[in-house]
């Protein structure tokens, strides 16, 4: 193993974070790999990056690159894949798509900003029953845009398997002025903003309409 001293490394973030993807357990890579679990418990949590052979094994395993777990593309937007031969459309159900966008994660809000030109902006989000809830700014263009109708996206796309999906809830936007229910969001919240900042007006989408697609390779 070689890499840096202390901490765990990025190979071990990504492999961990595309095992999930994936819903398999370290035993199971394991076997896909050929390699004894405690190695990719190893590889998961320390800092180093695995030998040349390892790291093909381990990329086959979690059925993607080396390139990818070295984080080759990582600033390049994703889907630089080429297409499946057979890919299937198919459209999502409501529950189907509440349960893909979870109880949290990173989506876009898209709204007509100042002039009406229409603008989007990456969020970390929480959903709170049958609201998509984030923070931002106090006075900023999310907040400004309160009361008007948005659209509000989240996507994911396995570059391995050049399949995803993506779901879509339209509804108006309103600022959550109950320092309670604002409080209880901060609670719930898995994290932070990412931007970082003075982010603390929580905003929320009502889902009044909610879509999604799915790409499926048979």
């Amino acid at each position: 193993m070689t890499g840096r001293a202390g901490g765990r490394g990025d190979v071990g973030r990504r492999a961990a974070l595309r095992r999930e993807q994936l819903g398999l357990s370290r035993e199971e890579v394991a076997a896909r790999a050929g390699m004894a679990p405690a190695y990719v418990r190893y590889v998961e949590e320390q800092a180093g990056t695995p030998d040349t052979a390892s790291l093909l094994r381990l990329a086959a395993a979690l059925e993607t690159s080396a390139d990818r777990l070295l984080g080759g593309g990582a600033d390049l937007p994703e889907g630089l894949g080429r297409a499946a031969r057979h890919p299937r459309l198919l459209e999502l159900g409501p529950q189907e798509c509440r349960e893909l966008l979870g109880t949290h994660g990173v989506g876009r809000v898209a709204v007509s900003a100042d002039g009406g030109a229409p603008a989007v902006f990456p969020v970390n989000y929480t959903v709170a029953e049958e609201t998509i809830a984030f923070r931002t700014a106090s006075g900023g263009s999310l907040d400004r845009a309160a009361g008007g109708e948005v659209a509000f996206q989240a996507d994911h796309i396995d570059e391995a398997l050049s399949q995803g999906w993506s779901v879509l809830v339209t509804g108006p936007l309103k600022r959550v002025t109950d320092p309670a229910a604002a409080r209880r969001l901060s609670d719930r919240a898995h994290t932070t903003p990412w931007a970082g900042g003075g982010r603390d007006q929580w905003m929320g989408v009502e889902t009044r309409r909610v879509t999604g697609r799915r790409i499926r390779v048979p």
